[in-house]
């Protein structure tokens, strides 16, 4: 991979890397056609890493499709599909990480302690391997983008993070990989997180700019639906990602909720 990536700078070539865990959905091949129309070559990675999974997480039943990936990374022009495997990533030995403190402690670090330090460990090695001028990531995961963007600015990485806006499914649902282990029941369920957003945005409209107020309606509304359980919702700087008294239009909703008692979805919109 390192050498390939050499081969292409001294081409001239600019390249770009999309960072994946696999199991494709048409939110990846959104930000694998970004990556082809900002770069000469385009590298996805497909690694399952196991360092961002905590003890009782789905890493054994993370959804996998390698060669239906392979099909689908083609079809987009990708230059490379990357596919290293544990101990490409993860030597015999290893003990050196990367973290960024602050922004990885609340939303989602709150309840996944380490879970952050794994992304940003290996999304630094995938920097280091590929060597990429640009990379994209998608806006479902917000503050995961938020921290590698830190992480980008701390360490002096001469790479442009790129965000591409969230897909959804015709009903709203923001696709992701574990959108797959829903039922039709579940995925009545799932749909509270977007009609929640949209709530959210019209009661703003309407004056209402307390975090607190809009809070418990969004909860109440959510946990009106069977089978969710609400990990987080909170109203942050999109910035910072600190709570804030008085929401404004750049105001980032971020939302983790558990459906079923087994599959965990995020979803993220400002409030304007």
């Amino acid at each position: 991979m390192s050498a390939w990536s050499r081969q292409q700078k001294q081409s001239g070539k600019i390249i770009s890397l999309v960072p994946t865990m696999g199991f494709f959905h048409k939110g990846h091949l959104s930000l694998m056609r970004m990556a082809g129309e900002r770069a000469d070559s385009v590298v996805v990675s497909l690694f399952v890493n196991p360092a961002q999974f905590g003890k009782n997480e789905d890493l054994s039943g993370y959804p996998r499709a390698v060669e239906q990936d392979a099909d689908l990374a083609s079809e987009q022009g990708v230059s490379v599909l990357f596919i290293p495997e544990d101990k490409d990533i993860y030597p015999p030995g290893f003990q050196s990480t990367v973290s960024v403190n602050g922004l990885s402690q609340g939303l989602c670090g709150r309840d996944r302690p380490g879970h952050f330090t794994g992304v940003t460990t290996v999304v630094s090695k995938l920097f280091n391997i590929v060597r990429p001028e640009l990379a994209i990531f998608g806006e479902k995961d917000f503050q995961q983008l938020a921290v590698i963007r830190r992480m980008v600015l701390d360490l002096n990485m001469e790479i442009d993070i790129l965000a591409h806006p969230i897909v959804r499914e015709p009903d709203g649902l923001a696709m992701s990989s574990r959108n797959s282990y829903l039922s039709r029941e579940d995925s009545h369920a799932a749909l509270s997180l977007f009609r929640a957003i949209n709530m959210a945005k019209s009661l703003f409209s309407q004056g209402e700019d307390n975090p607190k107020k809009l809070n418990e309606q969004l909860k109440d509304y959510i946990l009106s639906h069977s089978k969710t359980s609400i990990d987080y919702i909170d109203f942050v700087h999109p910035a910072t990602l600190e709570p804030v008294e008085i929401a404004e239009k750049t105001t980032r909703l971020i939302m983790a909720v558990t459906i079923a008692g087994k599959v965990r979805l995020l979803d993220n919109s400002s409030l304007g």
